[in-house]
């Protein structure tokens, strides 16, 4: 599938317009080795090394959508993205939040070194080789935070949610589901969004 081809398709199912735009500038092949480039733009999960793959665009773009981003596009706000990989994600969000602060961990250490020298070109961006499992309480709260791999239930969440400012979402795998939850105050709405596939949320 070529660029434009991968861009229509997400034209197709509605995402804003603000999320084609990112797909656009980021080149997918930059963050793809390069056995695997010829395939940069099929909708399809591909391997980047270490046993992790760098998810399918559609599931990308789904995660980015439910995150909500529209209402922080001209803010300062803060991102944190759970297990951050080859760095794709943060590249998206980057084009999309500007004026963001945004942190990727990344347990890897091989990964989270190769991100970080893709990645030099966003000043926004920092990248931290540690388990993502308790989040980043130290630079807690994030108006956003994006799980990037399967975790093993809702309970292992708690530390990110507690880390999450008021209005605040949380976007994260559990096993084949996708869920999406806002913090009220002392509350939390949860949606779910079903089948879906994801590698292991890495905790050691």
């Amino acid at each position: 599938m070529e660029k434009e081809e991968l861009l229509d398709s997400l034209k197709s199912k509605k995402f804003p317009d603000f999320i084609i735009k990112a797909f656009d500038k980021v080149k997918r092949e930059d963050f793809i080795p390069s056995p695997f480039k010829e395939f940069a733009y099929d909708d399809n999960a591909l391997p980047i090394g270490q046993e992790q793959t760098i998810s399918q665009p559609y599931t990308i773009a789904f995660m980015l959508n439910l995150l909500d981003l529209k209402p922080l596009l001209n803010k300062s706000s803060r991102i944190l993205e759970i297990g951050s990989g080859s760095g794709y994600v943060l590249a998206l969000l980057a084009e999309i939040l500007k004026n963001s602060d945004i942190y990727g961990l990344e347990i890897n250490s091989l990964l989270a070194k190769a991100s970080s020298n893709r990645l030099l070109e966003y000043k926004n961006i920092k990248i931290l080789n540690k388990s993502g499992t308790n989040g980043l309480p130290e630079e807690a709260q994030f108006d956003r935070i994006l799980v990037s791999a399967s975790a093993e239930n809702l309970l292992s969440l708690s530390q990110l949610l507690s880390q999450l400012s008021d209005n605040g979402i949380l976007t994260a795998p559990v096993q084949h589901t996708i869920y999406q939850i806002q913090k009220k105050g002392k509350d939390t709405i949860k949606k779910e969004f079903y089948g879906f596939s994801f590698v292991p949320l890495i905790e050691k």
